[in-house]
Parts: structure tokens; C-alpha cells; sequence
């Protein structure tokens, strides 16, 4: 630690150890004294003198990481350095740790603060109400840093060591009653980590290219040739940086003021960002649809399943909206299966329907009897046919059976619709080509062995299966 002279400003010979003892020891014992004079506590109020020495020991190499600049405008180092003199380490990291928060929410509002602001409130309701610099004093210390980490303001390195630095000033500070002890290596450790995660560190690299391509989509014109560089960029970023991003851009898609051109040079980046982000990102876009739609927020919900679409992430909308969506359009497409002009008619729903359904097959519970049934008998025919515009969703849908769906495509056989079909030659000769080809992707034994039975058994009596002790007996087994 320096000593300055008024005059010149020019530096002179650094305090020594013994200076510093007699400087803290006179300090102490005068405001000890004046303590006693005003008949008020003085035991146990201060921290040690031996206690305090530390802190000033250290104190020069900490504060080599701040430029002059820096330096001249750290009133709060001031502070801190004069409550850790006295004894007051708690007051000290108060001090510490608010100027911590006032610059971290300085950079937020300086950097891109929708951008913050989407990437870390999920909850569309509380997010409408969070616009400005001003709203972020709403949000809480934890929020802020975390916040911070997820937009890559601060590293994750910083952020763990950080959340501690508030954990100690939430129960060891001044902020709130207590009786825990600081000690002087401790207070200067938590200002060196809050002086190079936060006071003398400015974002970089990653993060700033995402600042870019944001401020990019919202004010510039782009092309398909303007974000091929952007497009190769994204496989770079960190997970939590790309987790934000999707946020950030799903939160400007679904914003009702947005213009046409944002909302186009959105569409450009879309299926990239979402590919190069984590699936617990995308399950939390599908969440954000549920729970818009949940609250009314009609409008809103209808722009994040539009951009669930683009980028072909319906298998993570949540199983609720999923199978409401599904159950409507399989009522819409045995609608078109079952009136004129069917073998046409059939082929927007049947389009829909393969929209709705993931690579991996999952169907909501509450629907896959319906859905099994409905595929299966439109791939079967009405007896005339099948419908030639349709036939190619259904045969990739039928790809993505799983056992789960097999099963279910094993009950059909004791549906009075299904049965009365298989009356049919040509309906019935598909439905022992559909068991031949499931026996394939089966995994449990019984049913394969059940789909044997179903694609050996007598065409012109296939209807009437469920009477065949063989079926019986396995049917049994698999407790259909």
C-alpha cells in the first residue's frame, strides 16, 4: 500500500509492517476509548488488530489488477479499506458487495438487456414486466449473477465463486444480523474475486459475438449468404451461451411489436441455434408454449409453436399440448379417411399429423391407442385403396413404432371398426404386411412371436384371430 504525497502526487516509500501495526493499534484503541466514553459496547464489536493486518498486507497486490482509472473511481475500495481499518469486516463486504451488483447491473444494461432479460425469466408474465435498467433492481442478487453467467458476463468459474461471496454476505455481513466471525485473509480474497470476475473484467470473445448477432437480427437486413458465417459460428459456443441465445431469440420471435424484418432474419438463424442447443433448452421452449398458452396469452403461444415448427422441434412440446394437438388432428384426418375424395383429402392432415410426431415416435399416453388405430387404419385402407397422397407419412410414421406402439397395433385386431375391415382381402393382406414389417423393430420376444402368428394366420380369416388358442394364449401372456 502506497503512500501519496497532496502536493505532487508522486509516490513515496510503501508503509511498512510496523507502521501499519502502530497506525491499526492507535486506531483501535481511540475508537475503542470513544466507545467507552459514550458508555456504549466496545467488547466483541471489532475485529482484532492481528486480525486486520492481513487485509493491509495484501491489499497492493489485489489492487494491481485495477488500472488508475479504475482506481480513482473505486470510492467503494475506500470504504472498504476504512470499515476493514476499524474492525467492521461485515460492513466491509457490504460495501464490497454492492458495488459488486451496481456494476454487474451496469454491464447488463450496456451489453443487451432483452437479451438478459429473455435468457433468464421463464415465466412469460413476470417477463412482461421486466423492461429496462430500472428492472433489474427486481430481480434478485442470486438472479443478477446467474444471469450474468448464463449471458457469459461473467465465466463459470466466477460465477461459483461469486455465489459464495453472496452466501457469506447474506449470513456473515452486515446486511443482516449476526455473530459470525470474518477473517482478514477471507475479506481480501472476496475483494480480489469480486476485482477479477466482475470491477476489472469486461465481456469478451463468445459473448460478444452473440451481442453482435443479436443487434444484427434486430436492425440489419439479412440474407441467406450473411448468415452462413453465423451459422458456422454457433457450433463454437459454450452450452449455457447457446441455452441464452435460443432464449433471447425465441423471446424476440414471440414479441408482438416485432417487425417483419427481425422476425425474417430470425427465421434465417432459427433451425441453427436450436440444433446447437442443449435438449433441456429445447424442452424449456416447449414449455414457454404451454405456459403462455396456459394464461390466455393466445397471440404469444401461437408465435412460439410457429417457431417450435420452423426449426422441427414439436417432439418437445410438452405432452399436455402435444396430445391436444394430436388428438385434433387425427379427429381431422379419419375425417377426411372416411369422406369423398378421400385418397386427396387425406394428405394435409396426414401431413399435419407426421409435423406432430418426433423421429423417436413418442406419443403422448392419452392418445396412442387413438393414434395407433388411426395411422394403422388409414395405411390399411377403406377397401379401395389407400390414399396415394398420404401413404408416404403414413409408411415413416410406421417407421417410428415402438413396442409401446405394436402392442397397441396387436389390440387393434379386437376393434369392431379395425375387425370389420379386415374383412376386406385388399385391408387385410395390409395389415399382415404391416405384422411383417413390425416383427422387425419389435424388441420384447412375445411380441414378435405375436406378429408371426398375425402376418402366418389365414388371409380371409384374420378378422376373426382373437379366437385362435395360439393368439389367446400369448395375448394372455402379454395381459392385452
Amino acid at each position: 500500500m502506497w503512500r501519496w504525497e497532496v502536493e505532487t502526487n508522486k509516490s513515496i516509500e510503501p508503509y511498512t509492517g510496523t507502521e501499519i501495526n502502530v497506525g491499526l493499534e492507535t486506531l483501535s484503541t481511540n475508537l475503542v476509548s470513544y466507545l467507552s466514553q459514550m458508555r456504549l459496547p466496545h467488547d466483541n464489536v471489532l475485529i482484532p488488530v492481528d486480525g486486520r493486518r492481513p487485509v493491509f498486507q495484501n491489499m497492493s497486490t489485489v489492487l494491481d489488477s485495477l488500472t488508475d482509472e479504475q482506481k480513482a473511481a473505486a470510492v467503494y475500495i475506500s470504504k472498504f479499506t476504512a470499515a476493514c481499518a476499524v474492525g467492521l469486516f461485515d460492513a466491509a463486504l457490504n460495501y464490497l458487495w454492492n458495488e459488486t451488483v451496481r456494476n454487474l447491473r451496469e454491464k447488463v444494461a450496456q451489453f443487451d438487456i432483452r437479451y438478459f432479460f429473455d435468457s433468464i425469466i421463464n415465466d412469460p408474465v413476470r417477463r412482461s414486466k421486466l423492461k429496462d435498467e430500472l428492472d433489474l433492481e427486481k430481480l434478485s442478487d442470486w438472479e443478477l449473477i446467474r444471469g450474468c453467467h448464463t449471458t457469459g458476463i461473467i465465466t463459470k468459474n466466477g460465477f461459483r465463486h461469486l455465489d459464495y461471496v453472496r452466501d457469506m454476505r447474506n449470513h456473515a455481513s452486515a446486511a443482516h444480523p449476526n455473530q459470525n466471525e470474518i477473517t482478514g485473509l477471507q475479506i481480501v480474497s472476496w475483494l480480489e474475486t469480486c476485482i477479477r470476475e466482475v470491477l476489472a473484467r469486461e465481456p469478451a470473445g463468445a459473448v460478444v459475438d452473440v451481442r453482435k448477432l443479436l443487434k444484427s437480427l434486430r436492425e440489419e437486413q439479412l440474407s441467406v449468404d450473411d448468415v452462413v458465417p453465423v451459422q458456422n459460428g454457433l457450433s463454437s459456443l459454450p452450452d449455457d451461451l447457446a441455452r441464452s441465445l435460443l432464449h433471447a431469440v425465441l423471446g424476440m420471435y414471440t414479441d408482438t411489436d416485432i417487425d417483419t424484418q427481425t422476425k425474417d432474419n430470425i427465421k434465417l438463424v432459427a433451425r441453427s441455434i436450436w440444433d446447437n442447443s442443449s435438449d433441456e433448452a429445447r424442452r424449456e421452449a416447449g414449455l414457454k408454449q404451454a405456459t403462455l398458452a396456459a394464461n390466455g396469452e393466445v397471440t404469444r403461444a401461437n408465435l412460439t409453436r410457429e417457431f417450435i415448427e420452423i426449426v422441427d422441434g414439436t417432439e418437445f412440446l410438452t405432452d399436455e399440448i402435444l396430445a391436444t394437438e394430436m388428438s385434433t388432428t387425427l379427429d381431422n384426418l379419419m375425417t377426411a379417411h372416411s369422406g369423398w375424395d378421400n385418397f386427396f383429402t387425406e394428405a394435409a392432415p396426414a401431413r399435419l399429423l407426421h409435423r406432430l410426431v418426433p423421429e423417436n415416435g413418442h406419443i403422448p399416453r392419452p392418445v396412442l391407442a387413438k393414434y395407433v388405430k388411426t395411422v394403422v387404419m388409414c395405411r390399411i385402407g377403406n377397401g379401395y385403396g389407400v390414399s396415394w397422397a398420404a401413404q408416404g407419412y403414413y409408411d415413416d410414421l410406421l417407421k417410428r413404432f415402438s413396442d409401446d406402439h405394436i402392442l397397441q397395433f396387436i389390440k387393434l385386431v379386437h376393434e369392431s371398426e379395425v375387425s370389420s375391415r379386415l374383412r376386406f382381402s385388399k385391408c387385410a393382406a395390409q395389415y399382415q404386411k404391416l405384422a411383417a414389417t413390425m416383427k422387425t423393430q419389435v424388441v420384447r420376444p412375445r411380441l414378435k412371436e405375436m406378429l408371426i402368428i398375425m402376418e402366418e394366420y389365414p388371409r380371409d380369416r384374420i378378422s376373426k384371430i382373437i379366437s385362435d388358442a395360439r393368439y389367446i394364449q400369448i395375448r394372455n401372456a402379454l395381459q392385452i
